[in-house]
Parts: structure tokens; C-alpha cells; sequence
């Protein structure tokens, strides 16, 4: 026996040709929008990629150079007083001689490579050299050669386009900015009290400054 409620039942519940079609355009439309919202999202992402990536890399070599001097400055014969962690050097460049800021690293770092284990006492020096970037300078006391070569060259950055230094004056309790390491009144190299690092790529520059840490016998002021 037939249940006609039953029958009537079922087909208030099954889909008209008009609901699917209505369904199928309002889920084409929803597709539409989320696509277009995804290609305008990483449209938005692209153009500030480039600006992130600077960003980064200038953050990543500003905290890299604060700790190679500070590493220079906790070494143990600094510590000890038996050795200066940072003074400026007449070092042998490309152009010939430069005074640039020295430092020496105990165990040498990443970035100075070395075909075997790396190498100690390596003494670095600073500089900004045009077209190649932030530029270290180094060579290790060990070496045979040590007085007699000049230092090897690595580039840290090649999208720093100035090294600069800041000198504070206490009488007029300003600050002087020097391309150049000063000497004092005496004759002898002063210590700028920080570092100026001036970055550039395309339309992008920044500037960063690096407080370089106290070279006496206690802990550096960071």
C-alpha cells in the first residue's frame, strides 16, 4: 500500500532545477571574489617584498657587526688589560694604506672561511669600499706570513654604501659625524664612540648606528 504523505514528502525535499542553477551562480560568485581577493593580497605581498628583505638584511648585519666588536671586546687578554679590543690601525688595503678600525677575535668567525678548522687571534679591520660594500679585512697572528701579506678581504655586506663615525664632544654636548677615525690632541687615534653604517639599494636607504663597546677591562656598555 502506497503512502502518498510519504511521496509528498520526498519531493518537497529534493532540489528544483532552479535552486541548483541559483546555487551553482552564487558559489561561481563566491569563487570569483576569493580569487580575487587572494591575486590582490599577493599582489599587495609582492610590491612590499622587496622592502621586507632589505629590512631584514640590514638588521641582520647591524647585529652582526655589534657582535663581532663585542665579541673582540670580551675576549680574555682584553679583559685581563693586556690588549686593547678595539684600536685604529694603519692596515695595508687595495688603494694602499687606510686606518680603519682593528679589532681581534679570539676564535675568528663564521664568515671568515678557512678551508680547515677556523683559525685564532684573527685581527680584523672595518671599511666601506666602493662597489663591493662593508668590507673586513683580516689575517691571523699564526700565519707565517702574518707581517709580511696583506689582509684577506671578505665582503659582509654589499649593500652598505658608507661607514662612518660618530664622535661625542663633550663641551658642546653634540655629536660630530667623521667619514674618517680622528686622532685627539695629542696626536693619537681617538675611539669614536659609535659607528655609522649607511645602507642603499634602489630607492631604498637606511641608516644604523653601532655603539661600539668599552675597551677597558670590564664588561662592554651594552
Amino acid at each position: 500500500m502506497s503512502h502518498p504523505s510519504r511521496r509528498s514528502s520526498g519531493r518537497r525535499s529534493a532540489f528544483t532545477l532552479i535552486e541548483i542553477l541559483l546555487a551553482v551562480a552564487l558559489l561561481g560568485g563566491l569563487l570569483l571574489a576569493l580569487n580575487l581577493f587572494i591575486f590582490s593580497m599577493g599582489e599587495i605581498w609582492g610590491q612590499g617584498r622587496e622592502q621586507r628583505l632589505f629590512n631584514e638584511h640590514v638588521r641582520a648585519v647591524t647585529r652582526h657587526v655589534e657582535k663581532l666588536l663585542r665579541t673582540a671586546a670580551l675576549a680574555p687578554s682584553v679583559l685581563a688589560g693586556t690588549q686593547a679590543g678595539l684600536t685604529v690601525e694603519e692596515i695595508r688595503g687595495v688603494s694602499g694604506r687606510e686606518s680603519l678600525l682593528t679589532f681581534e677575535l679570539p676564535t675568528g668567525d663564521r664568515v671568515l672561511t678557512w678551508p680547515e678548522a677556523p683559525l685564532p687571534n684573527v685581527v680584523c679591520s672595518l671599511s666601506a669600499a666602493p662597489g663591493e660594500g662593508l668590507v673586513i679585512a683580516w689575517h691571523a697572528r699564526t700565519e707565517l706570513r702574518f707581517l709580511e701579506d696583506p689582509p684577506r678581504r671578505t665582503v659582509l655586506s654589499p649593500l652598505v654604501t658608507a661607514l662612518s663615525y660618530d664622535y661625542y664632544q663633550p663641551d658642546f654636548r653634540s655629536w660630530k659625524n667623521e667619514l674618517k677615525p680622528q686622532r685627539d690632541g695629542t696626536g693619537e687615534w681617538s675611539l669614536p664612540a659609535r659607528l655609522r653604517l649607511r645602507f642603499g639599494y634602489g630607492q631604498m636607504t637606511t641608516e644604523t648606528t653601532v655603539l661600539l663597546p668599552s675597551s677597558m677591562s670590564a664588561l662592554p656598555a651594552f
